[in-house]
């Protein structure tokens, strides 16, 4: 296992579509296992293939220690209607923070590491963290759909 380099804003790879994953193989295990190691390492909540330059849909997401869940092929299945705005922050965009408009809830179906597909359902930061790993496979970063980014003050008051 790695520690992978993550990149940053400044890298146009960060706005290119995600692939899908055809096979599960040697290949995308290795990646998932590295990509958990540089998840743990950088203490993010959530890490998107593309943001260690491999443009597949892959994404890992651990918003409670030891409950890292592992998403294949990833599509959000249903969002509730009641909102979240919160402050949210990206691996790939260092010390910047904004507050997002995200669903309260939000239903994932995916691919595990056998490829079974399943359903799993985050409320809060769970459910910011799915649309935001999920943004990033489709391009999109947080900063796109932040209300506000905020400055350091405010974030030393969010927190």
């Amino acid at each position: 296992m790695a520690i992978l380099k993550i990149i940053t804003k400044e890298d146009d790879i960060l706005r290119k579509h995600s692939r899908p994953v055809e096979e599960i193989t040697p290949r995308i295990l290795r990646l998932l296992d590295d990509m958990k190691d540089t998840l743990h390492k950088a203490q993010g909540a959530g890490l998107a293939a593309v943001q260690v330059g491999v443009l597949r849909r892959v994404v890992l997401v651990e918003t409670e220690p030891g409950e890292l869940i592992e998403l294949i092929n990833p599509e959000i299945v249903s969002a509730s209607e009641e909102r979240q705005q919160e402050m949210e922050g990206c691996l790939s965009i260092p010390d910047e923070w904004g507050i997002t408009d995200r669903p309260m809830t939000v239903t994932v179906r995916a691919m595990n590491r056998k490829g079974e597909w399943f359903e799993t359902t985050g409320s809060g930061l769970k459910a910011r963290a799915f649309c935001h790993e999920l943004d990033h496979l489709d391009g999109i970063l947080y900063t796109d759909k932040a209300i506000r980014m905020l400055d350091d003050e405010e974030v030393e008051e969010e927190d």
